[in-house]
């Protein structure tokens, strides 16, 4: 069944190479990736699948369903499709949905009598919006029992950690007045976001060596005549569990209310992202590694420990889940670069896309050939989940 589907896939790797070109020669940023999502699901519903567009209320989500009998594992196939702004494909989404897409055409026209529910998702904004979460609140992947990913990178290998990340915009409001002639009539919102980010540098001693802390003056007030009447700044917290990164939030809160306490300013606070940790689930992980190894995956390393942040992880604390990345950049090419970008088209973009589909198809088989496995994955999930969260 494996050689099968896998020579479904090669059958196609010559579409999925025009497919993932065509993406990313029309870049598009997040929640406007029109063309790519109904590349994408106009190509699942002409071959079968019930599409239902603009899922969550966003235009450019979508959802597609094949089900082959009855009872089941329902398996998610997600995509993301969304560039850099003002940059381009320099992260490799253009290859995933064209990978979902082979994985799911392979699975539905090799002929098994092997139950399955596959469901592909595409999935807007993951660069800057975190479209996943806004999923989640839409009420999306509660009908899949795992959910799995592939991705571009330097290796072959999977994620074992990520940051949970809590991003703010803190802008502060002062009382203008002459800094020369006047300045006791003025109260310095610049001087509280200094404060501020001050505070954040002396909380650094007081917190695990996993987490960080990094943030940007965005608004420094204006001339340097005038007290600052308003300022803003940008703080970026993460650490590699979600619960005590929520204690390291409220601290940041109390810096953020001490800095405005002591320049006799106010100040407002907006969330910008919130992303979870991931879950890891190592059985998971293994069967996509070593499903890599069948595919015939360059570049096969150990799985990551360590990563950054990502909205798949917001996913991994509803159901267990897994990424697969597949090799097509020297080894140590960092993503958002002009490397990446400069091999967007290569022929091992084109392979790695293949391969990856490889990997989704025959990962999703395991689970729902094998009713012991997929037990396994999600009591993992559990067990790990009251561990990592």
């Amino acid at each position: 069944m494996k050689k099968r589907l896998m020579l479904r896939v090669d059958a196609m790797k010559a579409h999925v190479a025009e497919m993932a070109d065509a993406i990313f020669d029309r870049p598009e940023a997040g929640r406007k990736e029109r063309f790519a999502s109904e590349l994408i699901a106009g190509e699942l519903e002409r071959n079968g699948f019930c599409v239902e567009r603009g899922v969550a209320g966003m235009p450019t989500a979508f959802r597609a369903v094949y089900e082959r009998g009855t009872g089941g594992a329902s398996i998610g196939l997600l995509c993301e499709y969304d560039a850099l702004e003002g940059f381009g494909h320099g992260c490799a989404h253009h290859i995933q949905g064209p990978a979902c897409l082979a994985a799911a055409l392979a699975l539905k026209e090799t002929e098994s009598d092997v139950p399955i529910k596959i469901v592909v998702y595409g999935t807007p904004d993951e660069e800057d919006g975190n479209g996943k979460v806004a999923m989640l609140k839409g009420g999306c992947f509660a009908d899949i029992d795992a959910a799995l990913m592939a991705h571009g990178g330097p290796e072959t290998t999977v994620d074992v950690k990520s940051l949970a990340l809590k991003e703010y915009e803190v802008r502060f409001k002062g009382m203008p007045a002459h800094a020369a002639i006047r300045p006791e009539d003025g109260r310095s919102a610049l001087d509280a976001l200094l404060l501020c980010c001050h505070g954040v540098e002396f909380l650094r001693e007081h917190v695990r060596d996993d987490v960080r802390m990094h943030y940007s003056i965005d608004n420094g007030g204006g001339p340097s005549n005038i007290v600052p009447q308003r300022a803003t700044g940008t703080f970026v917290l993460r650490a590699y569990s979600a619960e005590y990164l929520a204690g390291i939030a409220r601290r940041f809160m109390r810096i953020v209310e001490g800095a405005a306490l002591m320049t006799d300013t106010a100040y407002e606070i907006e969330e910008r992202a919130d992303l979870a940790n991931k879950i890891p689930v190592p059985s998971l992980n293994g069967a996509m590694l070593e499903n890599a190894r069948t595919a015939g995956a360059p570049g096969i390393a150990p799985p990551r420990e360590h990563t950054g942040s990502t909205d798949f992880a917001n996913l991994l604390h509803r159901l267990p889940g897994a990424c697969i990345r597949v090799a097509f950049v020297p080894p140590g090419t960092s993503s958002h670069s002009q490397e990446y970008l400069r091999a967007g088209k290569s022929e091992a973009a084109h392979e790695a896309a293949a391969i990856a589909a490889k990997v989704l198809a025959l990962t999703a088989y395991d689970l729902a050939s094998e009713p012991a496995l997929l037990a396994r994955v999600k009591a993992e999930h559990a067990q790990n989940f009251a561990a990592f969260r």
